[in-house]
């Protein structure tokens, strides 16, 4: 049986006119890296800071380890809160920045420096010690931060864009060490970013936020590979968006037609006849070439447009002189590289064309 970290209860803030957060409800179970992915504006910094204690709620309720935290302020809420400028104490050394809680606590000279160490240890630092702040890295600097703050042992540790101040290779690198870290220790991390690849990379459970609601939840490809709305297909990498109406639906799969051209989906018994719908293809699942067979979803088209960027060419087909599709192909073994101009066939499998459906359209 699992057990919950965080309850959130129809959480709704308001600043004035504006609804920052509307009516949001979420579990986040005890262990996980759990991500609140959006755009900026979309609230989910402001969730955390509810969480936090920093904010108060407009209506709803917040519990942490099954306690409401309504009338709890925040130095007394078993959480602790990371940020892109971390702020650390420049004038202190590694060790004295992060052993500066358990010092103001009244803990022992001995038990400091053990649990010190311990975390030194934990975020691979142990010969920093002596160093000042200002003798680190931008990612070591941010090492130390999550060391500090995981020392005083929090039920939840609240990442507030992190990595945002630091260049791509190392953003990069620190992803990776902070879900070694997170595993390591079996904290919960509640992780707020904008960037849909870092929160891929990391997360065990995301929530895509868009305009101060929770558009969805799910594991990291399932999120990718079965988005449920426009929003999160359009958000979470890139795709194809067609178009269409739903002309037949049988037992096996059905044919949404758009402009003339007819294209084989899933069966689903929650699509009906006549019903407007998006079928959403990612590129790298579109399949090009002279001669396609055995898919269900096979056309003729032309390159009008072609990048190369190393590992990977990204080609522009019109398709059938109706649509235009984007195709991601590896540049791999003998795979053929083609051309503006080239007649080509493009196509994928009836289960990567994700349809979706509801009055979300623009």
């Amino acid at each position: 049986m699992s057990l919950i970290d965080i309850e959130l209860k129809n959480v709704t803030k308001r600043f004035g006119d504006v609804v920052a957060v509307d009516n949001v409800s979420l579990t986040i179970e005890k262990g996980e890296f759990f991500s609140l992915l959006g755009s900026s504006g979309c609230g989910k910094t402001t969730i955390l800071r509810m969480i936090s204690g920093f904010e108060e709620l407009t209506d709803g309720e917040i519990h942490i380890g099954g306690e409401p935290m309504k009338n709890s302020p925040p130095f007394r809420r078993p959480t602790n809160l990371v940020f892109q400028q971390h702020a650390l104490f420049p004038h202190m050394s590694v060790f004295k920045n992060i052993g500066f809680g358990l010092e103001m606590k009244g803990f022992s000279k001995d038990t400091i420096k053990e649990k010190v160490n311990d975390a030194l240890d934990l975020i691979e630092l142990r010969g920093f010690a002596d160093r000042r702040i200002n003798q680190l890295s931008g990612g070591q600097q941010q090492r130390v931060a999550i060391a500090r703050a995981l020392i005083n042992n929090p039920t939840v540790l609240l990442l507030d864009e992190p990595l945002g101040a630091l260049d791509l290779k190392l953003r990069n690198q620190m992803q990776l060490e902070l879900k070694r870290i997170q595993k390591e220790v079996g904290t919960t991390f509640v992780y707020v970013t904008h960037d849909q690849g870092e929160a891929l990379t990391m997360s065990d459970r995301i929530a895509v936020m868009n305009s101060g609601i929770i558009e969805q939840i799910g594991e990291s490809d399932d999120i990718y590979e079965n988005p449920k709305t426009i929003f999160v297909a359009n958000f979470i990498g890139e795709t194809n968006q067609i178009e269409g109406v739903l002309d037949s639906l049988e037992e096996s799969r059905g044919v949404i037609t758009s402009k003339d051209l007819s294209i084989y989906v899933s069966f689903r018994e929650d699509l009906r006849r006549g019903q407007k719908s998006f079928v959403s293809i990612r590129p790298e699942k579109i399949m090009i070439g002279e001669e396609l067979s055995g898919i269900e979803n096979v056309y003729n088209g032309t390159v009008v447009g072609t990048i190369y960027q190393g590992l990977m060419s990204v080609y522009t087909v019109l398709v059938e002189n109706r649509i235009h599709l984007t195709v991601k192909v590896q540049n791999a073994g003998t795979q053929r590289r083609y051309h503006e101009g080239a007649q080509v066939k493009v196509g994928w499998k009836i289960e990567n064309g994700i349809v979706i459906t509801g009055d979300d359209y623009d």
